[in-house]
C-alpha cells in the first residue's frame, strides 16, 4: 500500500548501475531532493572520468552534491538540510556512517549487483562471472556500517547465459535492480504505520553471515592470464573483466621481449584435448585461421580467436598469424613476466 505522502529522497550513486534505478524513482511519485556523487578527479591535462550519475541528474535537473568524504561535516550539514526521508544508494563507492544514516528517518536502502551474502564488495557482477555462477541477482538492504551486511529486503535472481560479458549481465541487473529498489521502498512505505519515529525501522531477512563471500575491487594484475588455470576459468575471465582491466597474456619469442596481446575472443578448445593433457600450461598447441590454441592447466586448452597486440588494432587470429607467424619455441607465459 502507497502512501499518500511522497517520501524524500536523497540519491546516492556514481556509476552506470545506478542510472536505471534513479530514473525510475524520478517517475515514481517520491521526490528526489538531490544527487550525491563523487567529485570529479581531473589529472593535468585529462577529461574528468565519465560519471553516468551525474549526468543523469543533470539531465533530470536535480541538485548535485559531490563531497570529497561523506561522513565529515560540511557533507553532514549539506544532507541534513535537505530533510531526507531515505538514503537510497547503488554504485556510490563510500560507506556511509551511524551519523550520516541517522539523518534520515527511515535510514538508508542499497542497492547490490548480487544475491546477498554472495559476492559483498565493490565487483559482484564480475566475480559472479568469474567464478561461473549459474544465476546472480540483485539484492535490496538495509544500510548497516558494515559492508553489504544489512537485512535482505528484496532480492530477485537472474540467470547468467553463456557468453555473457560484464557489461551485458550489468546492464540487464540494472534494469533489474530499479524494479526490485521500487518494490523496497513500497514495502518501507508501507511499515511506517506501524512505525514509532525515534525507533529502527528494518525489515527483511538478515543475511548469514557464514555463507558470505568477497567480490573486492579489480585491478590490472587480476586481468594477467595464468596458464595454469583451467580454460574455462580464463575463458570467463575474458568475459568478467570487459571492458577494464581486459585478459592480458605474454607470447615469448626467441631474441625478443615477450609480445603483450589483450585477448579480444577466446573459446574452450575441446578438439586438442588430449595433445593439452600432455603439454605444459602456456604452450602453443597450433596456430591457424581457426586461432591459436594454447595448453592450460588440468589438461584443457584455449582458443584465441581475436587479440589485439600492444601498440595495434584489435584483429582476428589469422590476421595475427600472417604479419607474426608462430615458430617452433614460442610460447606464452605462464603469468606475467615481469
Amino acid at each position: 500500500m502507497t502512501s499518500l505522502q511522497p517520501l524524500r529522497l536523497v540519491v546516492m550513486g556514481t556509476g552506470p548501475f545506478a542510472v536505471p534505478m534513479f530514473r525510475a524513482l524520478g517517475q515514481s511519485h517520491h521526490r528526489i531532493e538531490a544527487v550525491v556523487t563523487r567529485p570529479d578527479r581531473v589529472a593535468a591535462g585529462r577529461r574528468p572520468p565519465p560519471n553516468p550519475m551525474r549526468e543523469a541528474a543533470q539531465a533530470a535537473g536535480v541538485p548535485i552534491l559531490a563531497p570529497e568524504r561523506i561522513n565529515d561535516d560540511a557533507a553532514l550539514d549539506a544532507l541534513a538540510r535537505l530533510a531526507p526521508d531515505l538514503f537510497v544508494v547503488c554504485d556510490y563507492g563510500q560507506i556511509l556512517s551511524p551519523r550520516v544514516l541517522a539523518l534520515a528517518p527511515l535510514g538508508g536502502i542499497n542497492l547490490h549487483g548480487s544475491l546477498l551474502p554472495r559476492h559483498r564488495g565493490a565487483a559482484p557482477i564480475q566475480w559472479a562471472l568469474l567464478e561461473g555462477d549459474p544465476i546472480t541477482g540483485v539484492s535490496v538492504i538495509h544500510m548497516t556500517p558494515a559492508l553489504d551486511a544489512g537485512a535482505v529486503i528484496v532480492a530477485r535472481a537472474a540467470p547468467i547465459y553463456p557468453g555473457d560479458t560484464a557489461p551485458a549481465l550489468e546492464a540487464h541487473l540494472a534494469e533489474l535492480g530499479a524494479g526490485a529498489t521500487l518494490e523496497a521502498i513500497e514495502r518501507l512505505d508501507a511499515a511506517r504505520a506501524f512505525w514509532k519515529p525515534g525507533e529502527l525501522l528494518e525489515i527483511g531477512m538478515p543475511q548469514d553471515a557464514a555463507k558470505a563471500t568477497k567480490a573486492p575491487r579489480l585491478s590490472k594484475a587480476d586481468g594477467i592470464v595464468d596458464w595454469t588455470q583451467p580454460a574455462a576459468r580464463i575463458e570467463r575471465m575474458r568475459r568478467a573483466l570487459e571492458p577494464w582491466p581486459r585478459t592480458t597474456a605474454f607470447m615469448v619469442r626467441a631474441g625478443g621481449e615477450p609480445l603483450r596481446l589483450v585477448l579480444d575472443d577466446v573459446a574452450v578448445d575441446r578438439q586438442h584435448a588430449a595433445a593439452a593433457a600432455h603439454a605444459a600450461p602456456g604452450s602453443i598447441l597450433a596456430a591457424d585461421d581457426a586461432g591459436i590454441v594454447v595448453a592450460c592447466g588440468a589438461g584443457t586448452a584455449l582458443t584465441i580467436r581475436r587479440l589485439v597486440p600492444d601498440g595495434r588494432r584489435g584483429m582476428t587470429a589469422a590476421e595475427f598469424l600472417r604479419g607474426s607467424p608462430v615458430l617452433p619455441g614460442m610460447h606464452f607465459a605462464i603469468q606475467s613476466p615481469s
